[in-house]
């Protein structure tokens, strides 16, 4: 019996699919079953029954799983223990939003890199809530999106909260500084698909204040929204601090809501039975370096 072999079996019996699992432990699908066969002779005792078209697992797997749990955890300890200080290894794929990618993803990369040099990053960008889900299936490793989260088998760790307001170009807005709700009904507002966890947010909000705006689904990029909203398509909720270049330069105006658009969470989300040491080490570095402004400068 050996820790690889139990790895295999944990992988696979939390995430439901040998594939997922042998993408997880950076092996062959046919490495990993081999791994799980290796142990079921081991133990005498079959732990997935496979007569279906997904491997379920036995009572005897069901019963064990919980204890190779534990011991994976003494693994994580002993090895800390070891080195004193945690230091990482392998390849970890992790989603991030357009907005964290815009702004703190290159400053994580440079720390993790220099803290953890055998430890390979793969970011995926998308909308928050395919990130969520993938999480849930297993295809990443952790994801840094607008929470809570909707699924009860994710972790969530909120790290920081980012301001939005709504924002339209000169013309359109004038020297007007606060918009009632009534007023939300005149201009045509531009938002992201319903994967956005900050679309979201704001048809909550809308929900609560019983208003019913004039929606453009324009796109799912944040850049692409702000380009249509300095080209005076309609308004937009905006990041505040990231869009502060545009408002400086006078192509777009801040004003607020009346009721106000509330902050939205961002959190760092895992699924909650991954017993692994990666997210917990990697947290504190995130929380530092999630900064959501604008890094690149106006010209980005």
């Amino acid at each position: 019996m050996t820790l690889k072999q139990l790895e295999a079996f944990y992988l696979a019996a939390n995430l439901g699919s040998f594939a997922l699992a042998s993408q997880r432990a950076h092996v062959t699908q046919s490495s990993l079953s081999k791994r799980i066969a290796e142990l079921e002779s081991s133990v005498g005792a079959e732990l997935f029954d496979r007569s279906g078209k997904r491997a379920r697992l036995t009572e005897t797997g069901t019963r064990l799983l919980p204890v190779v749990a534990q011991m994976l955890e003494l693994k994580e300890g002993l090895r800390s223990a070891a080195r004193g200080a945690p230091s990482l290894g392998g390849v970890c794929r992790f989603g991030v939003t357009e907005l964290g990618a815009l702004t703190w993803l290159p400053s994580l990369v440079n720390r993790v890199r220099a803290e953890h040099p055998q430890l390979v990053l793969q970011p995926y960008v998308d909308l928050g809530r395919r990130l969520e889900r993938m999480v849930v299936r297993g295809e990443l490793d952790f994801a840094v999106v607008p929470g809570p989260a909707d699924d009860s088998r994710i972790a969530s760790h909120t790290i920081g909260k980012v301001r939005f307001a709504w924002m339209g170009a000169p013309a359109r807005l004038g020297g007007r500084r606060v918009l009632a709700a009534r007023d939300l009904a005149q201009h045509p507002i531009i938002t992201q698909t319903e994967g956005s966890g900050l679309t979201r947010a704001f048809d909550a909000w809308a929900t609560e204040q019983g208003i019913r705006p004039q929606r453009i689904v324009a796109s799912n990029s944040l850049m692409a929204i702000a380009g249509l909203t300095v080209a005076d398509v309609g308004i937009s909720f905006l990041p505040v601090d990231f869009m502060r270049p545009w408002v400086e330069r006078g192509q777009l105006v801040v004003v607020r809501s009346s009721p106000p658009l509330p902050s939205l969470e961002y959190c760092v989300m895992h699924r909650a039975d991954d017993r692994r040491g990666l997210v917990s080490t990697l947290l504190p570095c995130i929380a530092e370096e999630a900064v959501f402004t604008m890094p690149f400068g106006p010209g980005l």
